[in-house]
């Protein structure tokens, strides 16, 4: 941990922490997007501007433990499309998308590697073709390039905001309205570093909603983000006293849980859209349900 150079001041943190730390940009950018640079504690984009006397922390990878892909089939990774520039995949709960430190886990790019597929080299060498990203504990469809000219356009559709992003969650109670915004800024909860928080000065945070169907103890709710934060749609609808339906880390009746019988949040990356990267026409791809999450749907409409 040091203080940002003088030098250094109103900077990006992408080019000033390359001069500073003899790396490239992209890698930079790599560490910023992993939540491993921090400005007075307080996860740095790639972006954001650096400020003389900030209390700097960048978290390196450690070259004698490199983290690495390793090619193992993943239970239950279903491929939904796969052509020359990207592969689109339905991936279970328990995977991350890419090996991380600590991380011991399956992962999406493993199992893409075990299934012969090859994907684009850019990125950090654990990370190549991975241009958005699901909490291991969230299911849903994803998208990986395969070539370099994809895995380019896709990343600057995702920061552009042009990918239509869908979900599907079950939340707690019944939102009031049952069609509306919830926009709130997002940064580390000043408590609990493992979750985040709905927190004055965080990074702008915009999630529509609304309401599809409606049960006794809860509502399904289709979500369409506007904006890509960590844990997003657990922290809004916590934020509204509406927590994912199994959610224990952000408020969720353990009661409920148990009862539907989850051991996650009910939450799941339902569709997702994009000009494809070869030709620019729009292509849309489903996830189904996998079997947790139908389960406790059956559970709350035989009740309802």
């Amino acid at each position: 941990m040091l203080p940002v150079p003088d030098g250094l001041d109103g900077m990006r943190v992408d080019a000033g922490l390359a001069k500073l730390l003899g790396l490239s940009r992209t890698v930079v950018a790599e560490l910023a997007e992993s939540g491993d640079v921090l400005l007075d504690g307080r996860p740095a984009g790639k972006s954001d501007r650096l400020s003389a006397g900030v209390l700097l922390e960048v978290t390196l990878p450690d070259p004698d433990n490199p983290v690495e892909v390793i090619a193992e089939p993943v239970e239950g990774l279903r491929i939904l499309h796969d052509d020359d520039d990207i592969v689109v995949v339905a991936k279970p709960v328990g995977v991350a998308a890419h090996p991380s430190p600590g991380w011991t886990g399956p992962t999406v790019v493993g199992g893409l590697a075990a299934a012969g597929l090859r994907v684009s080299t850019s990125g950090a060498a654990e990370r190549q073709g991975v241009v958005h990203r699901l909490d291991a504990g969230t299911t849903g469809v994803m998208v990986v390039a395969k070539s370099e000219h994809a895995y380019t356009v896709l990343k600057r559709a995702f920061k552009e905001r042009t990918v239509d992003k869908g979900y599907h969650a079950v939340v707690q109670g019944h939102p009031d309205p049952t069609r509306g915004t919830i926009d709130a800024p997002i940064d580390r909860h000043p408590r609990h570093d493992y979750k985040f928080a709905v927190v004055a000065g965080g990074r702008p945070s915009v999630t529509h909603y609304e309401v599809i169907e409606a049960f006794r103890a809860a509502s399904l709710v289709d979500v369409k983000l506007e904006t890509g934060r960590t844990h997003q749609i657990r922290v809004h609808f916590s934020a509204l006293r509406h927590p994912c339906a199994g959610d224990l880390t952000y408020g969720a009746d353990p009661v409920l849980a148990r009862k539907l019988g989850l051991t996650r949040q009910w939450l799941h990356a339902r569709t997702l859209g994009f000009a494809h990267p070869a030709d620019g026409r729009w292509v849309q791809f489903e996830a189904p349900y996998p079997e947790d999450l139908s389960h406790a749907l059956d559970v709350l409409r035989a009740e309802s």
